[in-house]
C-alpha cells in the first residue's frame, strides 16, 4: 500500500510521498547498516539534489564590443525584451547621463552604480577619444566594485540575472591592467545568470595585443555589435604554418 511518510528534517517535515512498505523498509536496513537515521539519509540526497541543481544554473561571463551607441541602444532595446521573457533580474551598472544607460532607467533595469560615479570624464579629449579626469588606485577600483556587486547581489534577491556592465570600459579607458584585474575577480564569484561586459572599439584599440587576448580568454563568448547586426568571434592559438594553408 503506498503511503506518505513524513520524516523531521532540520527545523522543517518533509513529506515524502509514493514511498511505499518495502521501500521504507530497504530505507530502514540502509539506515541500521550504517548506523544513522532515515532522517540524514534524505537531508543528504535533498542536499546533493541542491548541488546539482546550482551547479546547472548558467553562470555566463560574456563580452561584447560596440563602437557607438546608437548600436548599443539599439541592441539593449531587444536584450530587454529576451530578459523579460525569460524573467530574469534586469541590472547595469556604469556612467550616468549616457544614452545606453538612461534607455536601461526608463526600461526600468535596476541601477546598481554606487554613487557618486567614480569616474568624471571629459565628452571628448584629443584625437575625439573619450579622456579620463579622474585616475583610482587600484585599492580604491576593488572596494567601489565590490559594492556595485554588493547592490546588485542584495536586490537580485537569489534571482538569475542579465546585467550589462558599462562600469569596465571606463576602468579599462584608465588602465586595462585594472580591468582585467577586475575581469579576473569576478570570474572568481560569478554572479548565476548573464553577464555582459561591454567595451567600446576605441578603448581596446588603445590596449596592447598580449592584453586584449588575455581579455578575450576571459570571457565565455565575444561579440561584435555592427548597427543592428551581432557577430560572434571565435579565438583560437594557431601555429605559424597556418599561415600558408589555403
Amino acid at each position: 500500500m503506498t503511503a506518505a511518510r513524513i520524516y523531521s528534517v532540520t527545523q522543517h517535515n518533509l513529506i515524502v510521498r509514493g514511498f511505499d512498505d518495502y521501500v521504507h523498509t530497504k530505507l530502514g536496513e540502509v539506515a541500521n547498516q550504517r548506523g544513522v537515521s532515515i532522517n540524514s539519509i534524505i537531508k543528504d540526497a535533498v542536499d546533493k539534489w541542491l548541488k546539482e541543481q546550482q551547479s546547472q544554473v548558467p553562470r555566463k561571463h560574456y563580452l561584447i564590443i560596440y563602437s557607438d551607441d546608437e548600436s548599443m541602444t539599439g541592441l539593449l532595446k531587444s536584450m530587454d525584451r529576451l530578459a523579460m521573457e525569460g524573467e530574469l533580474f534586469r541590472c547595469f551598472c556604469g556612467p550616468p547621463k549616457r544614452a545606453y544607460t538612461e534607455l536601461l532607467s526608463k526600461l526600468d533595469w535596476y541601477n546598481g552604480t554606487v554613487e557618486p560615479y567614480y569616474y568624471s570624464i571629459n565628452e571628448e579629449g584629443s584625437g575625439g577619444r573619450q579622456s579620463q579626469v579622474q585616475i583610482q588606485s587600484p585599492k580604491n577600483i576593488m572596494k567601489y566594485f565590490s559594492k556595485v556587486i554588493e547592490n546588485i547581489t542584495h536586490n537580485s534577491h537569489g534571482k538569475q540575472v542579465c546585467c550589462m556592465d558599462f562600469l569596465i570600459n571606463d576602468i579599462a579607458n584608465a588602465s586595462i591592467k585594472q580591468a582585467l584585474t577586475l575581469e579576473q575577480a569576478y570570474n572568481k564569484s560569478r554572479f548565476p545568470g548573464l553577464v555582459y561586459c561591454t567595451y567600446k572599439t576605441e578603448t581596446l584599440l588603445h590596449s596592447e595585443i598580449k592584453d586584449m587576448i588575455e581579455l578575450f580568454e576571459m570571457h565565455d563568448q565575444i561579440f561584435i555589435i555592427k548597427d543592428d547586426e551581432v557577430y560572434k568571434l571565435h579565438i583560437t592559438k594557431e601555429n605559424v604554418h597556418k599561415l600558408f594553408l589555403n
